[in-house]
């Protein structure tokens, strides 16, 4: 039963981390042993100085004349490339009313483009225009109340609907990177990136540049009818038929009161529905620009070789502004904030404290507050709140939630063991909070806590592919991939005295946001 619960927990941070998987068959393969990579062992001092040298001599950028940005490390311990496009947009940059349309697009770039996925698209394209045009005739006479109107239109959708279906190429995208040898074709997207990614053995460098160039520079957003109908059931599981996830979608609601964290990645339901093939081009054209996609390349590759097909394959993209959202910020919070839910469900208890961005120089501090309060077993609150007074069956937390991108919350969570009640839980975090303001962090539990940290990110990058994903977030965020580095130097140097001034900062009621899951008889 407990495992069962740690599982509903998890699936609520995936979800609103913004992980959305795709299936394939390629998924199902895992990497050989021939096939990991591994980090050198870093020197017990905590200058990361040594490792950062290696990198630098061993990472090679540079953009091309459209904007686009390339990071290329060589890893030669094994011939495999770890491949990730890095589109800077997501969630926040929605416009009002279009909620849900950056996660719509990245399932839409499963689909194929003029060349892939499908048979002949001479003919496809205009059934898929006929398409866009019946469904502007249904919505119409919906609103108009003309019912026989809606049947007639309805099954002539279908029809075309089949037609279309009979030139489509189900998965070619899947299976050619399967039938290559490739691993790991999947894509997320997140309050403020969407991630491409996916590994290819060294030989098949320029397969990937024909692929991946192909698929953002002739994409067909095609069964688009269908995918919203599979975005709409992955809403309802995920929220509409969850009691989490409905608790979590109204906490963040009740969090915020402008900023567009506000708003979950997957949409809002009205918005999916309405959603049309014009507004993902949109979409796409107004944010996926060449100088708004950074690619990382890790592995068994030759830059020089990279750099001169990339200018082949990716030079072909014409130069254009990216858009630029005008994102509100978010007012300081004065009061404390409540949402309480009673829905079928074991009672949960939520509390969250906003924090500043990740570029923030206290960056670094909350990060190891985080860690010491809910980083696992041996965290404060999973020691105090489940092993010792058995108040809750878990109890977690982390720092950046739903994003870091701009100021975001701390968030913990517990759910109730039996017997017992959130207010409970209520007061045992609010003590474990207080502690940190009170009372100084042992130079022991501290360094523990550096410790954990500092392996965590190091596992991180320990593959081809985690590599890749962390120079890509701190490129982006916060301007130079060297921060990711900066960042362990930063985490090294926190003090008990930084611990306590920011947990005074920050811990305040004015600051808090509370949210109540309670138990409703089924």
């Amino acid at each position: 039963m407990l495992r069962r619960l740690l599982a509903v927990s998890m699936a609520v941070v995936i979800f609103w981390c913004g992980i959305t998987p795709k299936v394939s068959l390629a998924q199902t393969q895992t990497a050989s042993p021939t096939q990991r990579t591994t980090t050198p062992t870093l020197p017990e001092p905590s200058s990361i100085q040594p490792y950062l040298d290696r990198v630098i001599k061993e990472l090679t950028e540079f953009s091309l004349e459209n904007g686009m940005k390339f990071i290329v490390l060589e890893r030669h311990q094994a011939p495999v490339v770890s491949f990730l496009t890095y589109a800077d947009v997501g969630g926040v940059d929605e416009p009002i009313g279009k909620t849900g349309v950056a996660h719509f697009l990245e399932h839409l770039a499963f689909k194929g483009t003029t060349r892939i996925g499908t048979k002949d698209y001479k003919a496809e394209k205009p059934l898929l225009e006929k398409l866009q045009q019946l469904d502007t005739q249904i919505k119409k006479a919906k609103a108009d109340g003309q019912k026989d109107q809606v049947t007639r239109l309805q099954a002539e959708f279908e029809q075309v609907e089949l037609q279309a279906a009979k030139l489509v190429k189900q998965n070619e995208l899947g299976q050619i990177v399967e039938q290559a040898g490739g691993v790991g074709l999947n894509a997320n997207t997140s309050t403020e990136a969407t991630r491409y990614f996916y590994s290819f053995p060294a030989n098949k460098l320029e397969l990937w540049m024909s692929l991946e160039s192909d698929r953002f520079l002739n994409p067909v957003f095609r069964e688009f009818y269908k995918e919203k109908d599979v975005i709409l059931e992955e809403r309802r599981m995920r929220v509409e038929n969850s009691p989490i996830g409905l608790m979590v979608e109204k906490f963040i609601d009740t969090a915020y009161k402008v900023h567009p964290y506000k708003r979950p990645v997957i949409g809002y339901d009205a918005d999916i529905r309405n959603l049309t093939p014009d507004d993902v081009k949109k979409f796409f054209d107004n944010y996926y620009a060449p100088s708004n996609l950074t690619i990382a390349i890790v592995g068994d590759v030759n830059p020089a070789e990279v750099k001169k097909l990339a200018q082949v394959y990716f030079g072909r993209f014409q130069t254009k502004s990216k858009a630029v959202t005008q994102i509100p910020v978010e007012p300081p919070q004065k009061q404390t904030r409540e949402v309480t839910l009673q829905l079928p469900s074991q009672p949960w208890y939520l509390e969250g404290y906003h924090r500043p961005a990740i570029n923030h120089p206290d960056n670094a501090v909350y990060e190891i507050i985080g860690s010491l309060l809910s980083n696992g077993r041996t965290s404060r609150l999973y020691k105090s709140l489940v092993e010792e007074q058995r108040l809750a069956l878990n109890a977690q937390g982390f720092s950046g939630f739903p994003g870091d991108k701009y100021p975001n919350l701390m968030l913990f969570y517990a759910l109730t063991a039996p017997g017992h009640t959130v207010d409970q839980l209520a007061v045992a975090l609010r003590q474990e909070i207080e502690k940190l303001k009170s009372e100084p962090v042992t130079m022991t539990e501290l360094q523990r806590v550096k410790t954990q940290a500092r392996a965590s990110l190091l596992r991180s990058l320990d593959s081809n592919m985690g590599m890749a994903q962390q120079l890509l977030e701190y490129e982006v965020k916060t301007g130079s991939w060297r921060n990711l580095f900066k960042q362990l130097d930063q985490i090294a140097a926190v003090t008990t005295a930084d611990i306590q001034r920011v947990a005074k900062e920050t811990f305040t009621a004015e600051n808090r946001t509370i949210g109540k899951l309670l138990s409703k008889d089924k």
